[in-house]
């Protein structure tokens, strides 16, 4: 069990402690409170769950504009994503300290975390992978659809099988060269994919994603290619340590690098500022 940590230099220390290893990778996940669970924001509510390709076609619908450029299901994703659209996918970050800001903004009367996910590199997908193209699909089929996909079945009988052709098609509309061969054991799988840096706000936060398949589950104690360590974050040194981040150029402004939250940021830190200035 880690100790409790209480300032930035503690957390430093704690992520330096970590033991690092050759044939893997760091990333960081934060969260506010330590109740938090590892999944995706489509998959916690029913509501959610149940409309996920509307949600995804609708987000289109009403912002064309926003992704003519994002040539796969996946570069959509991610932008929906980091417009706060619920989808299949969870944010990761090379960056412990952007994490840290995570784990401390907001929910100050609980304990904080920050999850240490260490990822074998010759797992990590990039942006173009195909495993990564039939799970990003998968948020274009209908509800009924997804029920029907049978995982148990051989490859052969499962690329044969409904609702498949359909995904193959969403498939194929990015990729027309991609062979209509899925392996079923991909599909219920959790992969991290390294996403192109083409918003700036996954630039500044030096963004990944957990990439969620089917009926996806991330154990809360990792898994064999996901080892998960936690660090606690103490309730009452929240405000403290972001006072301490912004002394680092870690705030709002800097995480969420839109106009609007530089503003914000900016108008609540004169007024803080005049606060406390005698009368």
């Amino acid at each position: 069990m880690r100790k409790v940590i209480a300032t930035t230099e503690g957390f430093i220390h704690e992520v330096f402690a970590t033991k690092k290893d050759e044939t893997a990778e760091l990333f960081y996940r934060g969260h506010s409170k330590d109740s938090f669970t590892l999944k995706p924001r489509v998959f916690r509510y029913p509501y959610y769950r149940k409309n996920e390709d509307r949600l995804f076609r609708e987000m289109l619908v009403l912002n064309p504009g926003d992704f003519a450029a994002d040539v796969s299901t996946l570069d959509k994703l991610v932008r929906m994503q980091h417009h706060s659209l619920p989808t299949r996918l969870l944010d990761i970050t090379s960056n412990p300290l952007m994490v840290l800001y995570f784990s401390c903004k907001g929910h100050f009367k609980n304990a904080g975390e920050v999850i240490i996910l260490k990822l074998l590199r010759k797992r990590i997908r990039f942006y173009d992978s195909d495993t990564a193209s039939c799970l990003a699909n998968l948020a274009k089929l209908n509800s009924r659809y997804k029920w029907e996909i049978d995982t148990s079945l051989s490859k052969s009988d499962f690329n044969n099988s409904d609702p498949i052709p359909m995904l193959l098609h969403f498939i194929k509309e990015e990729k027309p060269y991609f062979l209509p061969i899925i392996d079923p054991k991909d599909m219920n799988r959790v992969i991290c994919v390294r996403t192109k840096f083409d918003n700036t706000r996954i630039a500044s936060q030096t963004g990944a994603s957990l990439l969620f398949g089917l009926d996806a589950i991330l154990p809360e104690d990792g898994t064999d290619e996901i080892a998960i360590e936690r660090i606690p974050i103490s309730a009452r040194a929240k405000k403290r340590i972001l006072r301490e981040l912004d002394a680092l150029n870690i705030n709002e402004s800097t995480v969420f690098p839109y106009i609007e939250n530089s503003a914000k940021y900016l108008a609540g830190k004169y007024r803080n500022r005049a606060s406390k200035r005698p009368s």
